[in-house]
């Protein structure tokens, strides 16, 4: 019988230490500040690298002008080794996401990566002194503008409305 005894005491401690643990851990989990939902994204100064690809393109730049604060800039880049290609991201208040992208690349190819997939639609509309071409399918909804040699897509989670909103505040000086 001695030897039952002690292994009920084994047990019992073990059941003890799991417990303190579980204890702890409760007590570490509600006591240490932690995040719940997404981080906050940094706002980006893109005006340097917009003055570069400006000089640097062999199309007119474009990025918007009299956007709200709630529209944050948060990534942007030039390559103008790979077709002058142009991108200007923006995160808005309600966590969508818009983009501007501009390249001399051929349209096929540069469309299916900055529209995420989708396809033409037979709907155009005048947005300032252009026709753009709404895209639709993929994991953004798009509006795309082709003329002189480049084309520019606005694209994103975003709706047609805010697309839209994005596209009329395009100006290329």
């Amino acid at each position: 019988m001695a030897g039952t005894n002690g292994k009920q005491k084994s047990v019992r401690n073990m059941v003890l230490s799991l417990g303190v643990t579980v204890l702890a851990a409760g007590v570490i989990y509600i006591f240490v500040p932690h995040e719940d939902g997404a981080p906050d994204l940094p706002r980006v100064d893109y005006r340097v690298e917009l003055l570069t690809a400006r000089r640097a393109a062999s199309y007119p730049v474009v990025a918007p002008q009299g956007l709200p604060d709630s529209w944050k800039a948060t990534s942007v880049r030039f390559k103008g080794d790979e077709s002058d290609a142009w991108h200007l991201g923006f995160h808005l208040s309600g966590g969508d996401y818009v983009q501007v992208e501009q390249s001399t690349e051929k349209p096929a190819t540069f469309l299916e990566g900055a529209t995420q997939g989708s396809r033409a639609t037979e709907v155009t509309e005048e947005i300032g002194d252009r026709t753009w071409t709404r895209y639709t399918g993929g994991r953004y909804d798009a509006l795309v503008h082709q003329d002189k040699g480049a084309t520019t897509v606005v694209a994103g989670t975003g709706s047609f409305e805010q697309l839209t909103r994005m596209a009329k505040a395009l100006k290329s000086e």
